[in-house]
């Protein structure tokens, strides 16, 4: 089949059938267990995976789990809420503050941030985000983090984030997805679960995960599809349309920011076909073609998705036994 903005088409019915089948299969013959346990936030991806495992065990073995931090949108545990409740499905809320807090989750990445910025106060109202550049197709920068803060009076100030100070600010905000991934662990082996993952291609193939964190579940159904993709099996699975048009965001920092101002520097429309391209090996000179760029756009588009593949392999990687890495020398 020829490259066109259609090749990303699937077929809903189809695709859900066999996510289901292989769902009920893996969670009750390979793992033995009775249901799953399902982290929801009120985006496409966890409502996509709840939909199917409402389809895969039946509403009475799926358990949905909120677990918002202080610096979480109300609008998640809203939507997510809502979504529980036209699956029926059993919805616990747990709010894992207290948690971040012991682990020194807020005290250690406002330490790094206040090196950059001393005025920064998250108790008088101050926000933050790190965001990477933009324009991935115009500039062919590398991706170097910025750290922004929002003043109470809204005032915006952003500088970039030196190695060190980067470091200790991930490091910290990782922190939450631990937390919500012990959680998740918490409810699936009281009751002989499985945790099921919520990830889709974009979030592990480019490293946009946490290891141990939203990466640490027992099977991730829908790794293999496109965000664009996902979308599509939302509308079938009928997720509230709320959800669908919500902007997908990274809900880790109390700035409000989207996924594609925090790692991917594209829409999801345009990046998934270009990743689509690449990993088939379509010529750069028709894909500019058929979406309408220059090749020197395309090629920057290529070299990020390269380069964050290859720096984040780490991520992906289960852990390494030593006479196993002995024995290939």
């Amino acid at each position: 089949m020829s490259f066109n903005k259609h090749v990303l088409d699937i077929d809903p019915a189809t695709e859900t059938e066999r996510l289901v089948s292989s769902l009920r299969q893996t969670v009750h013959q390979v793992w033995r267990r009775f249901g799953g346990v399902v982290g929801i936030s009120g985006g496409v991806d966890s409502s996509t995976v709840l939909a199917l495992c409402v389809r895969a065990f039946g509403p009475e073995l799926v358990v949905a789990v909120m677990m918002p931090d202080k610096d979480s949108d109300f609008s998640s545990e809203t939507l997510a809420r809502q979504l529980a409740k036209q699956f029926g499905v059993e919805a616990i809320l747990e709010n894992v503050t207290p948690a971040l807090e012991g682990f020194g989750c807020y005290l250690r990445r406002d330490e790094a941030i206040r090196r950059i910025f001393p005025e920064y106060d998250p108790a008088i109202g101050y926000k933050v985000k790190i965001v990477l550049p933009s324009n991935l197709l115009d500039d062919n920068t590398l991706n170097f983090f910025s750290v922004t803060i929002v003043s109470p009076s809204g005032e915006e100030k952003t500088q970039r984030l030196p190695t060190r100070e980067y470091l200790q600010v991930v490091a910290a905000s990782n922190f939450k997805q631990r937390s919500r991934m012990a959680t998740l662990y918490y409810h699936a082996e009281s009751r002989n679960y499985a945790v099921i993952g919520t990830a889709n291609k974009n979030e592990p193939d480019q490293g946009f995960i946490v290891k141990y964190g939203d990466g640490g579940v027992d099977i991730q159904p829908i790794a293999h599809l496109f965000k664009t993709q996902i979308y599509q099996l939302a509308e079938y699975l009928e997720i509230p349309e709320a959800i669908r048009q919500r902007t997908p965001t990274s809900d880790t920092y109390s700035a409000h920011q989207t996924q594609e101002e925090f790692f991917f520097r594209l829409p999801f429309e345009t990046m998934d076909l270009l990743w689509y391209a690449q990993e088939h090996n379509v010529p750069v000179s028709e894909v500019a073609q058929v979406m309408g760029l220059s090749e020197v756009q395309i090629q920057h588009a290529f070299d990020d998705f390269t380069r964050k593949h290859r720096t984040t392999q780490y991520l992906r990687t289960p852990p390494l036994e030593i006479m196993t890495l002995c024995s290939r020398e």
